[in-house]
């Protein structure tokens, strides 16, 4: 159970910067020789990474980042250079070279290594391979944040940025992570012993916060609570990639829950110790946070108060709870540790060069409510004109199609060889993902394992504001 709670949040998208100076790199190796194409893996300062080349190279190259790894929970392979294989092989068919870093250290919270590795990649793919006439960053989860500030940072490398399932504000994320946990631990898990940061037994208490969530799916009482925990997070009522978005308040509240054990998996006291390690401290906080004042605001409000009512209990429980909330210790950061966040971990919102963005509607992986966040950081510090976000009517996290993928990127490379953006309605870009064929509309839950053919589902979506952004 608590390794399937961890998968659930794995890739909370996150970010860094620095060219890389005194690289050493190991000799690369030609993986394929047969002059159809150019393989290439090696190391560079102890990155693996791999570079495909095309014999049809159109000058185009696709710089992939890919997202948060849990060692031992997902551990891929190879390095990858797309979200789905076929989006890989669709573009190397079509004259596109692709690199992809897997960073120094590619698990957990990689920020600094990923941004400092990438360049230090770009830099080998201009002296071994050429240097490219036009280079796009796209990103997967953390690795879709990795990619804006990449771009924000190092304008004069990259031509666009396309990002799916991101995270761009994430001293934010885990701050929302943070809220989830205290909810479970102040109201279902009370006197337990239980460290929600700086754990001294990180492994014991996210298996006494794991532990705390599943006896509470067990009575009306728990799960009205539960929701209150996914409430103050945002976090969806959907959580299958495959299955339609429930309406009934049981399997609303059950599909939620499986988001709240995620967060309490994935980004609770197991996850804040790489973190932490990383930052030099704890960069997390809900000193001043009013879980009254965020749960007013909450797009799942209406769903906590119903089952409250649904357990027997109205408005005067609830009250009694927010309370308790009220009265519970508070956690103060490490500035310290903050300071490493804002400094590797925040987008901008600069658009120094075209955005483009993909996100599930029903991802409480990384929340959609960031898209919005982002969205308004460009209205303020870069241009609206350079951003088009696009949404698939999905659950799950980071459940695209490697049509949808393709689309995506299709349109940004449009962009930026045209200098205009092409049509980006819905029914145009389902309308170019039928286009492609069943072979390109496979979906993987990444709960089940399982990959199915899902139809397309670009949709017309304005996603909730964000509760706890940190500026």
């Amino acid at each position: 159970m608590l390794l399937r709670a961890m998968f659930v949040a794995l890739l909370a998208g996150l970010v860094a910067a620095g060219p890389l100076t005194g690289a050493t790199a190991s000799i690369p190796e030609r993986m394929n020789g047969s002059g159809e194409r150019r393989s290439y893996a090696g190391s560079i300062d102890g990155a693996e990474y791999r570079v495909e080349v095309p014999e049809n190279w159109n000058g185009t190259l696709v710089l992939f980042s890919h997202g948060y790894y849990i060692e031992g929970v997902f551990d891929p392979d190879q390095v990858a250079l797309s979200v789905r294989p076929e989006t890989e092989s669709w573009l190397l068919d079509h004259g596109y070279a692709l690199a992809a870093s897997d960073y120094k250290n590619p698990f957990g919270y990689a920020v600094a290594d990923a941004q400092r590795d990438q360049i230090a990649l770009l830099d080998w793919f201009d002296e071994n391979v050429g240097r490219p006439t036009r280079t796009v960053t796209s990103g997967m989860s953390q690795g879709g944040v990795i990619s804006t500030v990449l771009a924000e940072r190092n304008p004069h490398r990259f031509d666009g940025v396309a990002t799916n399932c991101a995270e761009y504000d994430t001293p934010g994320s885990w701050n929302t992570a943070l809220d989830v946990g205290f909810v479970v631990k102040t109201l279902l898990a009370p006197g337990e012993d239980i460290d929600l940061v700086r754990a001294d037994d990180p492994r014991g208490s996210t298996e006494r916060l794991l532990a705390a969530a599943q006896r509470a799916r067990q009575s009306a009482e728990g799960r009205a609570r539960l929701a209150l925990a996914g409430a103050v997070g945002n976090l969806p009522t959907w959580f299958s990639a495959h299955d339609q978005e429930p309406t009934e308040l049981a399997r609303r509240l059950e599909q939620q829950a499986a988001w709240v054990e995620g967060q309490l998996g994935g980004l609770g006291p197991i996850g804040r110790v790489d973190l932490e390690a990383r930052t030099g401290g704890n960069p997390s906080w809900n000193v001043g946070v009013d879980y009254r004042r965020l749960l007013a605001k909450s797009a799942y409000r209406e769903t906590v108060e119903a089952a409250y009512r649904e357990a027997g209990l109205d408005g005067s429980d609830l009250e009694q709870d927010l309370r308790q909330l009220d009265r519970a210790p508070k956690i103060a950061p490490d500035a310290h540790a903050v300071a490493f966040m804002f400094r590797h971990g925040l987008s901008r919102g600069h658009t120094p060069v075209p955005v483009i963005t993909m996100h599930n509607t029903g991802d409480g992986g990384a929340i959609v409510d960031q898209e919005r966040w982002y969205a308004e950081q460009v209205q303020r510090y870069g241009d609206p004109g350079e951003l088009r976000q696009l949404y698939v009517d999905r659950g799950m996290h980071c459940a695209f199609s490697a049509g949808d993928e393709i689309v995506q990127l299709r349109t940004l490379l449009d962009r930026v060889r045209t200098g205009r953006w092409p049509d980006t309605s819905a029914p145009a870009l389902n309308a170019a993902v039928a286009e492609l064929g069943p072979d390109y509309q496979l979906v993987l839950d990444i709960i089940t394992g399982q990959d199915r053919t899902a139809p397309p589902a670009f949709t017309r979506f304005t996603p909730p504001r964000f509760l706890r952004p940190s500026r």
